[in-house]
């Protein structure tokens, strides 16, 4: 129960927490957007009221849980600082981790102040008339399509940081 043991059990946690919240961000972008307008109209509500608030409330606690292991991780491993500095402080030697980190907390932060309250307008969790709505679907879309841009570099910045080639 050393620091190498709640090392490896917080790392394990944020890869968990990390793949369930890129891969709901990527099924929203890759395959739910996209198929919407080839569901029939009867059938929409399934999607708008069961499936999409269900996927929407793991998406958001996904991101909250990455955030708080991925920080509890450089914390643990000792390069929290170096990492939010990105690599200033240590010549370089936590840019990648850093860029990653700052990547996901953009994300994090799209998540919880622009995606999350856009969803409930649109998705008719709290009142909005129909223009409303709208304009709230299509600024979470369009935050979300953002998210999946910055999950590319982002994961590539993490991987890179654990399998270095200088």
């Amino acid at each position: 129960m050393d620091e190498f043991f709640w090392s490896f059990i917080f790392r394990y946690l944020h890869v968990i927490s990390g793949v369930m919240w890129i891969g709901l961000l990527w099924y929203f972008n890759f395959v739910q957007i996209p198929n919407m307008p080839k569901i029939p109209d009867e059938q929409k509500p399934a999607v708008g009221k069961v499936i999409a608030p269900a996927a929407l409330f793991w998406f958001r606690w996904a991101a909250l849980a990455t955030i708080v292991t991925g920080l509890i991780v450089a914390m643990l491993n000792g390069y929290l600082v170096d990492a939010i500095l990105v690599g200033i402080t240590d010549n370089g030697g936590s840019t990648a981790i850093g860029i990653g980190m700052w990547l996901g907390t953009i994300m994090f932060i799209n998540v919880w102040m622009v995606i999350w309250p856009n969803q409930k307008r649109a998705l008719g969790i709290v009142e909005a008339d129909a223009d409303t709505k709208a304009k709230s679907a299509r600024t979470a879309m369009l935050f979300s399509r953002t998210n999946t841009m910055l999950s590319i570099p982002m994961l590539f910045c993490m991987v890179t940081q654990q399998n270095p080639w200088w």
